[in-house]
């Protein structure tokens, strides 16, 4: 199965949005099949985004699935790519590089991004 980043962001974004304090059961997103969305779910877990992932299989079938919150990792990588603009900002910047469509490299170019933003207010407010 191919990871898809847009995927990755639309369940951190589900996932922050309806966690209470109890894991998550079968959580699903809009025009994602269960075993897409269960994949994607456990490499996010792999890759400390959230806190818990379990799966159960029955007839070699994904019977169900469950997920924890997001990770303090997960809840800043989530900041760094929330707006819609800025997901796309980086997306393009990256495919316009030809760099390989990972979380480091996301991770890279959204603090490019956030570095030159914060220069520019703070050379606003050191030169008002």
């Amino acid at each position: 199965m191919k990871r898809n980043m847009d995927l990755v962001r639309l369940i951190l974004l589900e996932i922050e949005n309806i966690y209470q304090s109890t894991a998550i059961y079968n959580l699903t997103i809009d025009g994602y099949d269960a075993e897409m969305v269960a994949y994607h779910c456990k490499i996010i877990h792999e890759a400390g985004l959230i806190s818990d992932y379990k799966a159960q299989y029955a007839d070699n079938k994904l019977y169900g699935f469950g997920v924890g919150s997001l990770t303090w990792d997960g809840n800043d990588f989530l900041d760094k790519i929330r707006d819609d603009s800025q997901w796309k900002k980086i997306k393009d910047a990256i495919t316009e590089k030809g760099l390989p469509m990972v979380i480091e490299t996301i991770k890279l170019v959204a603090n490019a991004f956030i570095s030159t933003a914060v220069t520019g207010i703070t050379t606003s407010i050191l030169k008002g």
